[in-house]
């Protein structure tokens, strides 16, 4: 039996090799990185991470540092079940989403990246296993790109080996997003999966307006046309717009997934691992939509999500997301053929450049 010894976080902004925009967000230079490292008594680590958009990283670190220690240290580090609740409920009353959450959602991936590979597992392996081969996409944070730069951007990651993509949409003027989208499909050509992402932007009638205007041009998707708050909003759109809806970037747990899928306003749930309650909740959550028969996505950390989605019979897209490691760990996604490749290194097999990290230290 090997107990968890010590807890250690670490907070870091990390820089954008490009300025990034959407439409909710504004413009992206930075985004904050915060680390979870877990050690056992018999000396093995797991390693975890959420991320922001640049703000509150510190609340989410200070939770690890202060509030998560004497929630588990000394627990059996197998017990990914029983810790997750134990943390959960002890920080459920000042803190049921946001900040609590992402930590806690950190705190989950190192114990599973410790679990497997404790187990010399690979972590997709640990979780049941169903294909290694993942389908992916591109997803470009390019909302301020001329129709010139989004196809240049889109040709360079044709040439990475993506084969599908995904832009932004929720421009001022609707005819400018038609026009992206048109251009678009006509440089891709019928039949290349093609997504749109909204980022909340829309109301309601904004949105069914924006949805049958999209219909000509295929889309696998139209993602996070509202704000996540508005569930009946969501089935609307779906009821009117006649395209399907991505969701779930910005929900924060098991339940409120449940209400979204019940309410029918989802046909893409789109949970990410660093923000959703981590390994634990994001498998329930996939295997919630399996038993509504909807496919599951994916959104942002595809270091770890491409084994949570090598593990679900219904997994459709994992998104390779603009908020990249891949300058700070030692081995970056590999594609082939549009399928991302779930490491088969013992736990996620992510192993991170401290060194590089330190200088970044907030």
């Amino acid at each position: 039996m090997a107990l968890i010894k010590t807890t250690e976080a670490g907070l870091y902004r990390i820089p954008l090799p490009v300025t990034l925009s959407d439409s909710t967000h504004g413009e992206l230079k930075a985004f904050e990185l915060v680390t979870c490292r877990v050690r056992d008594s018999d000396g093995a680590e797991g390693i975890g991470y959420t991320y922001t958009v640049g703000r509150n990283g510190g609340a989410i670190a200070d939770i690890l540092l202060r509030e998560i220690p004497e929630l588990i240290e000394g627990r059996e580090a197998d017990d990914t079940e029983a810790i997750w609740h134990h943390v959960w409920w002890s920080l459920h009353y000042g803190g049921r989403g946001g900040p609590s959450v992402l930590a806690l959602s950190a705190l989950d991936i190192a114990l599973w990246d410790l679990k497997s590979r404790r187990a010399g597992l690979p972590l997709f392996r640990m979780l049941g296993g169903f294909d290694a081969r993942v389908p992916c996409y591109a997803g470009g944070i390019d909302l301020d790109l001329s129709i010139e730069g989004l196809l240049k951007q889109t040709d360079d990651n044709l040439a990475r080996g993506f084969r599908a993509i995904k832009m932004k949409v929720g421009r001022p003027d609707l005819a400018s997003d038609i026009g992206r989208v048109q251009a678009m499909r006509q440089h891709l050509g019928n039949g290349f999966p093609l997504m749109a992402d909204a980022n909340m932007k829309w109301t309601v009638e904004e949105a069914i307006r924006a949805a049958r205007a999209l219909q000509p041009y295929d889309l696998t998707w139209l993602e996070e046309p509202i704000i996540p708050d508005d569930i009946a909003g969501h089935a609307r759109i779906m009821a009117a717009g006649g395209v399907p809806i991505a969701a779930g970037e910005n929900l924060r747990s098991l339940w409120e997934f449940k209400n979204y899928i019940a309410a029918g306003a989802v046909s893409y749930p789109e949970p990410d691992v660093t923000n959703c309650g981590g390994v634990t909740a994001f498998m329930k959550i996939a295997r919630l939509a399996e038993a509504f028969n909807l496919p599951v996505t994916s959104h942002g950390a595809h270091d770890v999500t491409v084994h949570l989605l090598a593990a679900c019979p219904n997994r459709s897209y994992l998104e390779a997301h603009g908020f990249g490691l891949d300058s700070y760990i030692e081995h970056p996604l590999v594609l082939q053929e549009g399928m991302a490749l779930a490491p088969t290194r013992p736990g996620h097999g992510i192993a991170f450049d401290w060194n590089g990290l330190t200088q970044l230290a907030k």
